[in-house]
């Protein structure tokens, strides 16, 4: 065991002094070491109950003879970091949580990792982890939230108090209404209720293998959910035992089921850059071009909110991630080992219910492509993305005016005055992984157009990124970035910007040359944060058509 590393030989009796000194018995120190790595903090809805995992995780660790070891992980909402200098705080915690674990784990010489997370960057940053150390480790991800009630409605977190921000400012509800939505629309632990990227990532955890059957849509605090965790505490130590490691199983198939379950689910954007970052710990080289491959031969089975009607909780009572996958078994690798120790085909074998009006069947879709498309042209040659399934039909194709800011902030100042109009296409630069720095999500100024009235009128492109809360003509991850020189940093005022979802355009309505000219006219922009963690992060962060990764780790 690398335990043996800090409790074996005469040499480390000092090491086991200091064991000793936790309170853990002699007869422990033959046991496998696992670590528990914790993300629990009073600050997260999502994560308030992970205590009680803690306890039934340890439970389940002992169960099966190993010992555990809990040690915390920092987390950001963000939801709450939304909107001012936090949120450009959030995609980079994904890299310093990682690093975190690498460090606790080598450090005391851990046989093995239970990961108790939950919200956006927690679960990525800690996949990224245990393919760095490649030792045994499983996934329990907290659950999602009930939706919440108001009268006869059933509400989620982004719809209904972003949104109502925006339909509160002109004069849609009253005051009272907006105060009611606010009390009503989180009624509980778990993470934001509809295919927000925690949830997202979390079925994505649990299609590449990491989590048990049924873990990523399991409500938060349930006692599934509690079921699930001491069982993964058991589980682990079998792993251990077997030497099964988190390369044995997230392989190029098993990156391709969880891309394709994305499509089907019409998950977050962010999946994309984090399903980048998760590739490149494993040593496997993904492109944006995969993306829109499996995307264009995958249909969407579900309609989750933000853009449809269900929630979280209606896709676990529908059959969950096991029941999706039965309903997509002929695009998908089956022979792909999963923690559990059973393969995705032997797991789908076990499926006996199927709600297909919440998972449609193959040959009835919501969409006949993915809810992913990834864009080109000359405004990002590298690539951008979209959530094609928050598009109208009327804005699959369209043509419109670039109104030009260089900030979220100074965005958000004009669209609360009513200056955006019908036929505007918004564009926020230099808010990319190092100009922004941190890539923030722009949920503020689209929820703001959504909740005008105009989401079916106006589209946003930026270099930052969207929350899974976003839904309407948003295209994010533009790559090349500004700060990097990339088109858009050429865009004025009054420019046509043609984007085509269809045929996977995004283009600038400017000659070459006129580009050309411009291009020589730019400097480099200052950095807007240039002190601490952020200002280190913009030095090395990648582009975010490689992830926004730190630590390039390509092998083949």
């Amino acid at each position: 065991m690398k335990s043996d590393n800090i409790k074996q030989g005469v040499d480390r009796t000092p090491h086991r002094s200091l064991l000793y000194a936790t309170g853990i018995a002699k007869g422990e120190m033959k046991k496998p070491f696992i670590g528990i790595a914790s993300s629990f903090t009073d600050l997260i809805p999502g994560h308030v109950g992970i205590r009680d995992l803690e306890r039934a995780a340890e439970n389940g660790v002992y169960s099966n003879g190993g010992h555990p070891f809990v040690f915390g992980i920092p987390g950001i909402c963000d939801g709450i970091a939304m909107g001012h200098v936090g949120m450009h705080y959030s995609l980079p915690s994904r890299e310093l949580i990682a690093d975190i674990i690498e460090t606790i784990a080598e450090a005391h010489c851990l046989d093995g990792i239970i990961f108790l997370t939950n919200c956006d960057k927690i679960t990525p940053g800690m996949l990224m982890a245990s393919l760095r150390l490649n030792i045994p480790s499983i996934v329990v991800t907290a659950g999602p939230m009930l939706s919440g009630r108001y009268h006869d409605s059933k509400l989620s977190f982004v719809r209904d108090t972003f949104e109502a921000v925006a339909k509160f400012k002109i004069n849609d509800i009253t005051e009272k209404e907006l105060n009611d939505l606010e009390m009503c629309a989180c009624p509980g632990q778990g993470s934001c209720q509809g295919l927000y990227t925690a949830n997202t990532m979390a079925c994505l955890t649990e299609a590449m293998g990491m989590s048990l059957p049924g873990a990523g849509t399991a409500i938060a605090g349930s006692a599934a959910k509690k079921r699930i965790a001491f069982e993964s505490g058991a589980k682990i130590v079998d792993l251990v035992k077997e030497s099964i490691c988190p390369r044995d199983i997230i392989t190029i198939d098993t990156l391709k089921n969880a891309i394709a379950v994305d499509m089907a689910l019409g998950g977050s954007s962010n999946s994309v850059l984090h399903l980048l970052a998760i590739a490149n710990e494993a040593g496997i080289k993904l492109s944006l071009k995969l993306f829109d491959d499996i995307s264009k031969k995958t249909p969407q089975l579900t309609s989750l909110r933000p853009v449809g009607e269900h929630f979280l909780e209606d896709l676990d009572f529908a059959g969950g991630i096991p029941s999706l996958f039965y309903e997509l078994r002929t695009l998908m690798n089956l022979e792909s080992v999963t923690v559990s120790g059973k393969s995705a085909g032997e797991i789908i074998s076990g499926v006996d219910y199927v709600n297909n009006e919440v998972i449609r069947k193959i040959d009835n879709p919501y969409r006949k492509e993915g809810g992913i498309a990834v864009l080109f042209g000359n405004l990002a040659p590298n690539g951008a993305i979209i959530k094609a399934s928050g598009v109208s039909l009327s804005m699959m194709k369209f043509t419109g005016t670039a109104v030009v800011f260089d900030s979220e902030e100074s965005a958000m100042e004009n669209i609360s005055m009513g200056s955006i109009k019908a036929g505007d296409v918004v564009v926020i630069r230099y808010e990319g992984p190092k100009g922004g720095p941190g890539m923030r999500e722009m949920l503020a100024p689209t929820s703001m157009i959504v909740g005008m009235g105009l989401g079916d009128k106006v589209a946003l492109i930026t270099d930052g990124r969207f929350s899974g809360g976003t839904r309407g003509p948003c295209i994010g991850h533009v790559s090349p970035e500004a700060q990097e020189g990339g088109p858009i940093a050429l865009i004025k005022n009054g420019d046509k910007i043609e984007i085509d979802v269809i045929d996977r355009k995004l283009n600038i309505l400017v000659s070459d040359e006129e580009l050309d000219g411009r291009r020589a006219e730019i400097s480099e922009k200052p950095k807007k944060i240039d002190y601490g963690y952020l200002s280190r992060y913009a030095d090395v962060v990648s582009s975010a058509d490689e992830g926004a990764i730190v630590n390039r780790r390509i092998r083949k």
